[in-house]
């Protein structure tokens, strides 16, 4: 089960959880600078859903400008970072 559980982790258990502290903290620290707090997320979350109700259906136009957005810069990343890891 360990074998299992280092393969789905990339590493050990002790070693990823270090990883994941370390990069918690860089994270929530760039959050705190840029103002930034995941209650503010839910908050648009829940803004997003009554404005999607109150104006209609037409607010899904810009789920879908969002989504192309973010996709013009994610699908490169992955392309990329698959044919290094490929090259390993």
């Amino acid at each position: 089960m360990s074998d299992g559980v280092n393969r789905f982790l990339g590493d050990s258990i002790a070693r990823t959880l270090i990883k994941l502290i370390v990069v918690s903290v860089i994270v929530g620290f760039a959050m705190h600078i840029f103002g930034i707090y995941p209650v503010d997320i839910l908050h648009s979350i829940r803004h997003f859903v009554q404005d999607l109700w109150m104006r209609g259906f037409g607010a899904l136009g810009r789920l879908g400008d969002y989504l192309l957005l973010g996709a013009s810069i994610v699908i490169p990343v992955f392309i990329v970072l698959r044919l290094i890891d490929m090259r390993k």
